[in-house]
C-alpha cells in the first residue's frame, strides 16, 4: 500500500521490530515449557529470559548469508544470550515459530478491524435513526419502484456490518490456534505438553493436528471475512456514488472548503472517496483468492503459500482499516437534499403508487388480476410517455369509473412507511 494510506497500528503490528518481537515471544514461551519439564535447568532459563533479544539490523545481516530468516532470527538471539543460547528452538521447526506468531499477529489486526468497524456502525445506527422516517424512492434495476425511508438504507448496512463481526470473530476463533508439533507434526523431537504449554502462555489453542504448519483453510477464513466486508463497504460507496450523480443529487459526500474536484472543471463534486472504496474492495477479492489458492500445499507443505502471504497479510489490513476510515468519514459527513428526496418521488408521476392501485382495484372490481394489471399498466405507460398525471388518468379511465372517489387515498407515502417502527424495534432502535 501506499505510505499515505497506511494505518499506524497495522504498519506497527506487521514492522520487522514486531513480528521478531512475537517470534522471540514464541520462543521464550518454549523454553519455559521445557524448563518446566526439566529439560533446560532453571539457571539457563533465568539467564535466557535475561538476555534474549535481537537487533532487526543484525538479523538482516546473518540472513544475507544464510538465507533463512528464523535461522537468522535464532543466530541473533544466540548470540545475545550466550551459552544458554544452544536451548532457544530446542525441538523447534522454522513454521512453529513463524505460524504461530503469525496467529498471534492476525489476530491482534483483527482487534483493530473490528475496532474500525464499530466506530462506522455507531455513524450508520445514529444516520438510521434520525432518517428513520424520511421518505425517499426505492430503486430496484436503477427504475423507481416504490417508496422506503432513508433510515432503511442506513439500517440495512447496519444489519450487514453486524454480520460482518459475526464473520471476523468466527474468523478470529479459526486463526486463535498455535502449533508446536515439529517437522512434519508428529512431535518426535517436542512432545505434545510443550505446544500445550506454549499455546497457553501466548492465549492460544493448541491445533488437535498440523503437519509443518497450520493448515491454511484457517488463514483463508481471515483474509476471506475481509473481502466480505471489503464487498458490503462497496454495497455502501457504490449507492453513495449512485445517489450524487448530477441526474439524481439527494445524497452527496462531505466536500471541504478548500477541496477540489477536478483540474479542469471547477464545478465538478466528485464522490472520491466512494470511489476509493470500490477500487480497494477488488484489491480484498484479490487478496481472497490467492489466501484460498495457498491452502493446497505439496504433502506436509511447501513454501509457496509464504512469500503471498508476505504481501497480502500486511496489505490486506492496511486496504480495508483505511475502506472503514472513509466509509465512516463519508457516512459521518454526507449531506442529505431532503427537497431532493421529495422531488424525487414525485418525478415519474405517481407511478410508484402502482402496486398499491392494482391490489385495491383488484379488491374494489372483483377482476381477474389480469385484467386489472392491464388496466393499470396502460395508464402507466401512458403516464410514463408524459399524457398526464397517472392519477388524473386513473380517474378519467371509464373502467374505473365505479371506484373513481376510491383512488385519491391510495396516492399517499405514509402507507409505506407504516411497519417501519416494528423493523427497527428489531434492531433495539
Amino acid at each position: 500500500m501506499i505510505d499515505r494510506y497506511a494505518n499506524a497500528a497495522v504498519s506497527e503490528i506487521w514492522s520487522d521490530e514486531n513480528r521478531f518481537a512475537v517470534m522471540l515471544r514464541v520462543e521464550l514461551a518454549a523454553c519455559r515449557a521445557w524448563s518446566e519439564m526439566g529439560k533446560i535447568p532453571p539457571e539457563a532459563l533465568e539467564d535466557i529470559l535475561e538476555k534474549a533479544s535481537f537487533s532487526v539490523t543484525r538479523v538482516a545481516e546473518i540472513e544475507n548469508s544464510v538465507h533463512h530468516d528464523v535461522i537468522a532470527f535464532v543466530t541473533a538471539v544466540a548470540e545475545n544470550i550466550g551459552e544458554n543460547g544452544r536451548y532457544v528452538h530446542l525441538g523447534l521447526t522454522s513454521s512453529d515459530v513463524l505460524d504461530t506468531a503469525s496467529s498471534l499477529m492476525l489476530r491482534d489486526s483483527l482487534s483493530l478491524v473490528k475496532k474500525a468497524l464499530l466506530t462506522l456502525d455507531e455513524v450508520l445506527a445514529e444516520k438510521a435513526k434520525k432518517y428513520k422516517r424520511l421518505p425517499c424512492v426505492g430503486r430496484t434495476h436503477g427504475i423507481h419502484a416504490e417508496p422506503i425511508s432513508l433510515g432503511l438504507k442506513f439500517l440495512n448496512w447496519h444489519a450487514e456490518l453486524e454480520r460482518d463481526l459475526e464473520r471476523l470473530n468466527l474468523a478470529e476463533s479459526q486463526i486463535s490456534w498455535g502449533k508446536i508439533s515439529g517437522a512434519v507434526g508428529t512431535y518426535a523431537l517436542c512432545p505434545p505438553e510443550v505446544e500445550a504449554r506454549v499455546c497457553e502462555i501466548l492465549d492460544l489453542k493448541p491445533a488437535p493436528v498440523s503437519n509443518q504448519i497450520l493448515q491454511r483453510d484457517r488463514h483463508a477464513a481471515v483474509v476471506n471475512a475481509l473481502a466480505l466486508l471489503g464487498c458490503g463497504l462497496e454495497r455502501m460507496a457504490t449507492e453513495v456514488r449512485h445517489l450524487q450523480r448530477t441526474e439524481v443529487r439527494e445524497l452527496c459526500e462531505p466536500f471541504g472548503s478548500e477541496q477540489k474536484g477536478s483540474s479542469a472543471m471547477p464545478h465538478k463534486r466528485n464522490p472520491i472517496k466512494s470511489e476509493r472504496v470500490c477500487g480497494m474492495a477488488r484489491l480484498l477479492r484479490g487478496y481472497a483468492l490467492t489466501a484460498m489458492e495457498n491452502v493446497a500445499l505439496w504433502h506436509e507443505r511447501d513454501i509457496s503459500h509464504s512469500s503471498a502471504e508476505r504481501v497480502i497479510w500486511p496489505d490486506v489490513f492496511h486496504t480495508v482499516c483505511f475502506m472503514l476510515s472513509d466509509m465512516t468519514d463519508v457516512i459521518r459527513g454526507l449531506v442529505v437534499d431532503e427537497r431532493r428526496l421529495k422531488e424525487d418521488l414525485e418525478l415519474t408521476g405517481g407511478l410508484i403508487y402502482s402496486q398499491r392501485v392494482m391490489l385495491a382495484l383488484i379488491d374494489e372490481l372483483k377482476l381477474p388480476r389480469e385484467t386489472v394489471y392491464k388496466i393499470v399498466q396502460d395508464n402507466a405507460m401512458r403516464t410514463a410517455q408524459g399524457e398526464g398525471k397517472f392519477h388524473d388518468l386513473l380517474a378519467a379511465d371509464e373502467r374505473l369509473k365505479e371506484v373513481k372517489g376510491e383512488l385519491e387515498r391510495l396516492f399517499n407515502v405514509d402507507f409505506y412507511l407504516r411497519h417501519v417502527d416494528q423493523i427497527f424495534a428489531r434492531f433495539g432502535f
